[in-house]
């Protein structure tokens, strides 16, 4: 069948000419010329007085004859495009439109005449479509022009052997709509080489899980667009004289138009500069009806925290100049105005087929909008599956209101350190404790047994299992969340026993932090690395005494050191405990969330689903920090080596380590002034003689360790290591470093930069590929 009007299906009644929509279709003459540095000529397009050839990427503009030769076209212009090239040239007196190449060769084309008339000052939407049904593509283009003024489109069909069907299909949906279509099949690739389709879930932007995906087969028929000068050679060809241009994909809609407002075409038309600004943001349903394909009508949904909206543009193209180059997002030497901005959104489900939304985008993250709860059910008539309606938990809402506060944490051979950590933290204003333990042999879990006896603390084993799906803390916090003391506390925490809750503001307490919440229901507590103090052998003594020394504030790289715990109310807003904040965000309660960081600045929308450290705008250590002595002394450093990581139980805690976490450049003694009711809360516990006695035991055991491993060659050598010279000044200068050195250790560090005098602004980094650690 040619490509003209298409044919209407059998047995389907013909009607009078005019009537409804008029579906055309065309095709781009592109080929492979077979040329040396020309790879590709999208099309060729007879303007009468002159003709243009549109040339793809990797074009080398020197290979064609500026001046022509006798008997070839005369290039009025070679015009470079980003890789690509538009040539303006004046056919021979002969009427040949050859092109004359450096090689003496010349390329030979044949201009298809100009059908701007198609398109004569309607108002147009540009388009490009790949695999979306004749359905989806008709509800859109129906719905803009009933409520936008559309009057007719180009659609950019990418996969030409769907031309003639979807075509025939469309004009069936469209039916009576009064719109002027032309489907333009495209004979090559128009997408990036080396990516694969622009529709699998893979490229789909705010699809969670994407490290665990393997990347689709390159596919440059469905890859994201690379031929952008494809824009030049549909305006030259058809859009020159339309009224105004909307650059929308087939999977775009414009957000409802205001009663009395200007329509997108008509502010292109008003536009000073003849452009406009389209401004898009991704839009999911909550879920599509069983065996039904997705549309416009089901996405009622956004991510309340997408910060980045998509870019496009609009155009009146005689009064933004013809002259002025299309690009994918921009008219050259045309900037819209401020006032001159539509709004559209973009729907993902039909964008990218068969993929439920939690596939497309973290359920976590997507809310009911008003906006488009109100489009689907009005202009669009369609019915979506609603959103779950969620409550928060009744509660007072000044933080100091919030009740008792309860840590939950998990243990293995820190013995010595209990009591001080207990102490201190209950002193501040803890209340309760639940501490999960496994695979003890210093006398861990018989002391927090015993302890629990006495009321002090809630013991319970670790139900982990090795080599089961679940680390450690993963397994503690989630049989945490079936505890009483967990379900029933105002606040909650997880955090480990060599942290320590630092307050500065008041008087220390968690009540004088809570007072200066006010209403906020979680605040950030960003870890603050402290470093050994160059403090060798173990003491039994208060560590928050003993290790003063630390990262600076300000400090980038490892990226560990902004790592945050967080303190929350236990207010139903989050589903489950986790690690560094609470996991599960009740989307359509994200508002309720009220988070400050550690200098009680409000944290930003992007950090409510899953941050889990801070970044130079949300940092702060003014009203509070996590005192982080994850090192401890080098003897002390020792058994935990050996002990192994609670959270990370397959990597080791070697010199990388130790370098990376022990930080003694800076010093800070704020926590110090609440070692007096720290040690009178200590003092009140070791009174009881059954405490006292499990102490002892426990601290007997991390000595009689440290005795065991010092006999080894392996361990003797690596103490000497950590408190050598070198690795004692490489933990004064690791804000020199970037951050593959610390994935790579500091063996990549040269052996005698510790002993140099270093300039302040001196930075060392080195080529690394390793996996991150937190």
């Amino acid at each position: 069948m040619p490509k003209d009007q298409t044919e209407p299906r059998p047995g389907r009644r013909k009607r009078p000419k005019g009537a409804g929509a008029v579906v055309l279709r065309r095709e781009l003459a592109a080929c492979a010329p077979g040329h040396e540095g020309l790879p590709l000529v999208l099309d060729a397009v007879d303007l009468g007085d002159h003709f243009r050839v549109f040339l793809g990427n990797g074009t080398e503009t020197g290979r064609i004859l500026p001046d022509g030769i006798e008997g070839s076209a005369l290039p009025l212009e070679i015009r470079p495009l980003s890789g690509s090239a538009l040539v303006s040239a004046r056919r021979h007196t002969s009427g040949s439109a050859r092109l004359a190449l450096a090689d003496g060769s010349g390329l030979e084309l044949s201009p298809t005449p100009a059908e701007h008339d198609l398109f004569r000052d309607l108002n147009t939407i540009l388009a490009f479509r790949l695999e979306e049904s004749a359905a989806q593509v008709a509800e859109g283009l129906a719905y803009h022009q009933r409520h936008h003024g559309l009057q007719a489109a180009l659609i950019v069909n990418r996969l030409p052997e769907t031309g003639a069907a979807f075509a025939e299909d469309l004009r069936a949906h469209l039916d009576d709509v009064p719109l002027k279509i032309v489907v333009l099949d495209v004979p090559v690739p128009l997408g990036k080489p080396g990516l694969g389709p622009e529709n699998h879930l893979f490229l789909a932007p705010d699809a969670p899980g994407k490290d665990r995906m393997d990347p689709p087969a390159p596919d440059p028929w469905r890859s994201p667009l690379a031929e952008g000068i494809v824009y030049e050679a549909v305006k030259w060809r058809f859009l020159a004289a339309a009224r105004a241009v909307l650059t929308l994909d087939v999977t775009d809609i414009l957000a409802a138009r205001r009663p009395g407002g200007y329509s997108a075409f008509d502010l292109c038309a008003m536009a000073k500069n003849g452009v406009i600004l389209l401004v898009g943001h991704r839009i999911y349903p909550w879920r599509v009806r069983a065996n039904r394909e997705a549309r416009f009508g089901d996405h009622i949904c956004r991510q309340f925290d997408q910060r980045r909206g998509i870019a496009r543009w609009g155009v009146a193209p005689a009064k933004a100049g013809l002259e002025n180059s299309w690009r994918m997002v921009r008219v050259s030497y045309a900037k819209p105005e401020d006032s001159g901005t539509a709004h559209f959104w973009r729907a993902m489900a039909i964008r990218v087929p068969g993929a439920p939304s939690g596939a497309l985008a973290p359920k976590t993250s997507l809310i009911e909008d008003d906006a488009l709860l109100t489009l689907a059910e009005g202009p669009l008539g369609h019915d979506p599956v609603r959103a779950p309606v969620s409550k928060a938990r009744p509660a007072p809402a000044r933080a100091v209101e919030g009740g008792r506060t309860a840590i939950v944490t998990t243990m293995k051979n820190e013995g010595p350190f209990i009591l001080e950590w207990l102490a201190y933290h209950r002193a501040i204003g803890v209340d309760d404790f639940l501490i999960y333990t496994n695979d003890c042999t210093d006398g861990t879990d018989t002391m927090l047994e015993m302890l629990t006896a006495k009321g002090i603390v809630q013991h319970r084993v670790n139900p982990y299992v090795p080599g089961g799906e679940l680390k450690p803390q993963h397994a503690a916090l989630q049989a945490a969340e079936n505890e009483p003391v967990m379900q029933n506390c105002g606040w909650g925490i997880c955090m480990d026993v060599d942290e320590f809750i630092d307050i500065k503001i008041g008087d220390g307490t968690l009540k004088a932090l809570y007072h200066a919440m006010g209403e906020a229901n979680m605040i950030s507590l960003t870890w603050r690395l402290f470093g050994n103090a160059e403090v060798h052998g173990y003491e039994d003594r208060f560590l928050i005494e003993q290790f003063d020394r630390c990262a600076p504030e300000l400090i980038r790289k490892p990226h560990q050191a902004w790592g945050f715990k967080t303190l929350f109310r236990n207010i139903d807003i989050y589903k489950k405990l986790g690690v560094h904040r609470p996991k599960g965000l009740k989307p359509d309660l994200w508002s309720e969330v009220r988070w400050l960081n550690g200098s009680g600045k409000p944290m930003p929308h992007e950090a409510y689903r899953n941050a889990w450290r801070s970044n130079t705008e949300t940092y702060g250590y003014d009203w509070v920090q996590l005192n982080h002595y994850a090192v401890r002394s080098a003897e002390s450093f020792l058994v935990k080596r050996d002990r192994g990581r609670v959270n990370h139980v397959d990597r080791d805690q070697g010199l990388n380590y130790w370098f990376r976490m022990n930080h003694n450049i800076d010093r800070d003694t704020s926590i110090q002034r609440m070692i007096p009711a720290a040690r009178a809360e200590y003092d009140r516990l070791l009174a009881d003689p059954e405490i006292r006695a499990a102490h002892d035991h426990s601290v007997a055991c991390h000595r009689a360790k440290i005795a065991e491993l010092m006999k080894t060659d392996n361990y003797r050598a690596f103490y000497a290591e950590l408190t050598g010279p070198r690795m004692e000044r490489l933990c004064r200068l690791q804000h020199h470093f970037g951050s593959a050195v610390f994935a790579a250790g500091p063996g990549v560090i040269p052996p005698d930069l510790h002993e140099r005098d270093l300039p302040p602004d001196f930075f060392f980094t080195v080529d690394h590929h390793g996996e991150a650690e937190h």
